[in-house]
């Protein structure tokens, strides 16, 4: 029995090690470290919907935080990682993307399905009770009366 117990260990080592295959990359120093950390929380995963590149387990956030420690490492600033990432991937991959024509979108759309789906339900609310005033009132049913 304890043999089998040290076999069904020996088996899921591999397991652990693949669990803890995340590397940690190789900053020069605690500024760059936290350069890249702002940067990572200001970037969205193309992949995920509301996750930041820091937060994302999905293989392209790994390969984009990759490219950008590649990039800060070459010596590009936020600005220009953050321009190359959007002319790969629009202005969705900023978790704040600028207020312009072409994100108003992205900023106000919420607030507009908001708006409408609000404005429908006004409306049904007041077709029902219109409905219910035109409609004729049925006559009071008597319990006491039998009719057979």
């Amino acid at each position: 029995m304890r043999r089998l117990g040290l076999l069904a260990l020996l088996c899921l080592l591999p397991l652990l090690a693949i669990a803890q295959a995340i590397q940690p990359l190789p900053f020069r120093d605690r500024a760059e470290e936290v350069r890249f950390q702002k940067l990572s929380t200001e970037l969205r995963c193309p992949m995920c919907q509301n996750e930041t590149l820091a937060d994302s387990n999905a293989p392209i956030a790994h390969d984009l935080r990759r490219q950008v420690f590649e990039m800060m490492q070459a010596g590009k600033s936020d600005a220009e990682i953050k321009a190359y990432l959007v002319d790969r991937y629009s202005d969705f991959v900023l978790y704040k993307p600028p207020v312009e024509p072409k994100t108003w979108l992205l900023w106000f759309g919420p607030l507009l399905v908001l708006v409408v789906g609000g404005l429908v339900v006004f409306v049904q609310v007041r077709r029902r009770a219109r409905t219910a005033r035109a409609a004729p009132t049925a006559a009071p049913v008597n319990d006491t009366e039998d009719d057979w």
